[in-house]
């Protein structure tokens, strides 16, 4: 059996070629899907899952919420805080007052590079624990409370 026609190693193989793609682009945050990297290098999901753990051994990438993996380079920090947590953030950073207009949800899902259902989750969370009032369908929420950072563990 000669090594190419062998599957033991295919995942490591493949796992280098990602990291060379990585290196290659250093604006690159987010993998290959699975499906991509089966449709490319003609393998075996097995195959692009076990690449992916040699990825994530190696500390080159990381699983992301929706079955996807991200990058993680050297030296970058990545907020692993729930969204509803760095939403509230926005309140203490932006020097928002009670009673302010709050950004759309549109323009928060853009900012935080997730869809607007997550982050209208996320609002109503807040909304929930009396950060944000909300005003109703097309109207602007408004911040009610101004979380205290100290609170928060």
């Amino acid at each position: 059996m000669s090594q190419q026609s062998s599957p033991r190693g295919t995942f490591l193989k493949i796992a280098d070629a990602v990291k060379t793609r990585i290196e290659a682009d250093p604006y690159m945050s987010e993998l290959p899907s699975a499906a991509d990297l089966m449709r490319d290098y003609k393998i075996s999901r097995g195959v692009a899952l076990r690449a992916f753990g040699a990825l994530q051994e190696d500390g080159v990438a990381e699983p992301a919420p929706g079955g996807r993996w991200r990058v993680v380079r050297a030296g970058e920090s990545i907020d692993r805080r729930p969204l509803e947590e760095r939403i509230a953030d926005l309140v203490v950073d932006e020097g928002l007052e009670v009673g302010a207009a709050f950004p759309s949800a549109s323009v928060l899902a853009e900012r935080f590079g997730v869809s607007r259902p997550t982050v209208t989750k996320a609002l109503d969370k807040l909304e929930a624990a009396g950060v944000l009032a909300s005003g109703g369908q097309g109207k602007v929420r408004t911040v009610r409370a101004v979380p205290n950072r100290e609170e928060r563990s």
